[in-house]
């Protein structure tokens, strides 16, 4: 059902529970374990580079590379760059964030999770026997004086393969309605991300997507989205290419 979904449309919305399901092998339903995953979200380092434009945004970075077989290892920390022909704020520039710590990177529910996404997009693209795999530990805070901003901001494509975004918490939000458009620009579907695990697919070629701003539902109080991001962009073709 994902992958023809992913195929006919180039976007598919998965709910916790069917993803809970789909994990299968019980990572998903170890409380303890998912926990202390949720919770490295309170770790997370000052995005400086958004913070030179008056935003603000917490991230940690990790990059892994997954061969045919289904290994997947991490690489060495290296930056995370985007042209800007799809980041128009920050393109064009080395960005070099916090590394992802090494207990969450090995930790089950990630290894599941990236595991899931490496099977998933490998079947819809069987013909790629290398994938650059980037990991990204977002919190968009939201201020009462200013609403937290996705990234990156509006209607865009990342310039990879496949993306795949995961609820981790929302507290004390509203808003952070996800919108898919084609390449005509069209709307083709809208959801929003609210229980842990809800889980959104992005075949990256075939359409953008966008996520609104997120705003405190009492300004007295902390407000976060936290969502990890997992990108899939081919480094090496079929064999002989």
């Amino acid at each position: 059902m994902l992958e023809l979904a992913l195929r006919e449309d180039g976007f598919a919305f998965i709910g916790a529970g069917v993803m809970r399901a789909l994990l299968g092998d019980g990572t998903a339903h170890d409380t303890r374990a998912w926990a202390n995953f949720a919770s490295s979200w309170h770790d997370l380092a000052e995005d400086s580079y958004l913070a030179q434009v008056g935003l603000r945004r917490r991230r940690r970075h990790a990059v892994f590379v997954a061969n045919v077989s289904g290994e997947l290892h991490r690489a060495a920390h290296q930056p995370h760059y985007q042209s800007r022909d799809y980041n128009t704020l920050q393109g064009g520039i080395e960005r070099w964030f916090e590394p992802i710590r090494p207990d969450v990177a090995d930790c089950a529910p990630m290894r599941r999770l990236l595991g899931f996404a490496h099977a998933l997009f490998g079947g819809l693209a069987p013909q790629v026997t290398q994938w650059h795999v980037e990991v990204h530990q977002f919190r968009i805070e939201a201020l009462p004086e200013r609403h937290g901003q996705p990234t990156p901001e509006g209607m865009h494509r990342d310039g990879v393969n496949f993306v795949m975004v995961v609820l981790i918490d929302r507290h004390n939000i509203t808003s952070g309605t996800t919108s898919i458009h084609a390449l005509d620009g069209g709307e083709i579907g809208s959801f929003t991300l609210t229980r842990p695990l809800d889980t959104a697919f992005v075949d990256d070629g075939r359409v953008y997507h966008g996520v609104t701003a997120v705003a405190p539902l009492d300004p007295a109080q902390p407000a976060w989205r936290d969502v990890l991001v997992v990108t899939f962009r081919a480094a090496v073709g079929p064999a002989g290419s």
